[in-house]
């Protein structure tokens, strides 16, 4: 099956085993020469199976073949991912939302509340705040500037568009009782970058998105926030991360 899909900015051609990557990817659908192609086989699927059931990720009722379709989709934006670098683009597990055409992306240790707090804004703000991506949105980092992508692999609630917006502030979510925030250097900022950054297995790709990580670090605002899931979270971080102020409140 086979079918060609635009993905931040770049024609992609998707030949796969199963039809579901289609169906999951339709609202990407375009028409065009591809600027590549990423071909699935039982190989690729196996191995995102070995890997989802060291994780856990894997639920024991499924059926094989839902199972197989399921981890395909994992496959496709794997070969996707390791793809981009070349393109100046990287995937980042994170929550963006876009707020007046400028992007907003919170990224966390899993379980913290990205989704939670990206929600608190849309409720916040209303129509102004538009969903990019609830889970990997692609980053591309150029030379002076820094989009956030939709993708359709914005997760488990599919709470994302088909939309670019340039990324303004990249902000480190933490639990706490009582609601602040503070402006971070980048260089507080990186480990977690490096973490919640796919990393490609090949070493040209890896030392090219290593370099996005190191651009980017350069582009954008760092802020650390720890909140509760209280309304006012929301209120305090638009605050400060759309205005550029320095500082903690509480």
């Amino acid at each position: 099956m086979k079918a060609t899909y635009q993905i931040a900015e770049k024609r992609i051609q998707i030949c796969s085993i199963y039809e579901q990557v289609h169906h999951y990817c339709r609202e990407y659908r375009c028409q065009g020469e591809p600027d590549f192609t990423v071909t699935t086989t039982m190989a690729d699927i196996d191995y995102e199976r070995k890997k989802a059931l060291r994780n856990d990720f894997l639920e024991g009722h499924l059926l094989q073949e839902r199972q197989s379709a399921y981890l395909e989709e994992l496959a496709v934006y794997r070969k996707i991912a390791e793809k981009m670098p070349e393109y100046d683009t990287f995937l980042f597990h994170g929550s963006s939302v876009a707020v007046d055409g400028q992007g907003y992306l919170f990224t966390a240790k899993s379980g913290t509340g990205k989704s939670t707090h990206t929600r608190l804004w849309r409720k916040l703000l209303g129509d102004r705040a538009v969903m990019v991506n609830d889970d990997k949105p692609l980053i591309r980092v150029g030379h002076d500037c820094v989009t956030v992508f939709g993708t359709p692999y914005n997760g488990k609630h599919r709470l994302g568009n088909n939309i670019a917006v340039p990324l303004k502030a990249i902000c480190l979510l933490e639990r706490s009782a009582e609601n602040h925030i503070r402006s971070i250097a980048p260089e507080e900022a990186y480990p977690m970058l490096l973490q919640q950054s796919y990393r490609p297995k090949d070493r040209t790709a890896l030392a090219a998105t290593l370099t996005l990580i190191d651009r980017l670090m350069g582009q954008v605002a760092f802020w650390k926030l720890g909140c509760n899931m209280d309304p006012s979270a929301a209120a305090i971080a638009f605050q400060f991360m759309s205005e550029g102020k320095r500082g903690t409140v509480c």
